[in-house]
């Protein structure tokens, strides 16, 4: 009988869990920013029609994982390897924000203006009315966010714009009226408008009558020169 003692064996090492593949990672806002550029591309190059984009664009926000957001875009160049220059420049994240306050006052923005690829509108117990039906978009998607405490926020676009909104309302409105329309124009801007409404109301909508016009011709002229 072998009597000497002898030291007990290290218990193995706990096998940490493996990280997620990157497919698998929650999708982070630069990644949908990244996404949203590619589909401006290809709807300003003729790739995509007004409507797909707009199906795309819906489901970008509504899908959680890197992976699914790829799914949207496997049919599609990357940005920039297009050879077709497309009719509005599409900036990338991090480009300047415009602002637009209204505390205990009211703000607008209309008229002829050149609205930037993101504008912040912040009402407190004010009104802010941003009108673009006479803007001169300088990209193809513009993206306005707000947020509304016991105020009004009214956003108007041209008819031939296609408007986008994802927000919601506690004790408040947020609604974006003419998302479902089909006369939008496969070379106009998009425009997607974010927002948060506590006690107060976000409106966006088109404007009856208001539209970018000679926009193929537009187009035209700046391919050709």
């Amino acid at each position: 009988m072998d009597l000497e003692k002898h030291p007990a064996a290290p218990a193995p090492a706990p096998t940490p869990a493996s990280a997620p593949a990157p497919a698998e990672l929650r999708a982070s806002d630069a990644d949908r920013d990244r996404i949203a550029q590619i589909l401006a591309d290809a709807v300003a190059e003729g790739r995509l029609t007004a409507e797909e984009h707009s199906e795309r664009l819906d489901s970008l926000y509504a899908l959680k994982t890197v992976g699914e957001l790829e799914v949207l875009v496997r049919d599609l160049p990357a940005p920039g390897s297009g050879r077709t220059p497309p009719a509005y420049a599409t900036p990338g994240p991090g480009g300047p924000v415009e602002s637009v306050v209204a505390v205990c006052s009211s703000s607008a923005r209309k008229g002829r203006w050149r609205p930037g690829a993101q504008t912040r509108a912040v009402s407190v117990m004010g009104d802010i009315t941003i009108d673009l039906t006479e803007a001169v978009f300088e990209q193809q998607v513009t993206e306005i966010n707000v947020t509304c405490v016991l105020g009004n926020v009214e956003v108007l676009v041209p008819e031939n714009v296609t408007l986008r909104g994802y927000g919601s309302g506690v004790l408040g409105n947020f609604e974006v009226r003419g998302e479902g329309r089909g006369e939008t124009d496969p070379q106009a801007p998009v425009v997607i408008v974010r927002g948060f409404a506590l006690l107060g109301n976000i409106e966006a909508r088109p404007k009856l009558g208001a539209r970018l016009v000679d926009l193929a011709l537009k187009l035209r002229k700046r391919l050709d020169g």
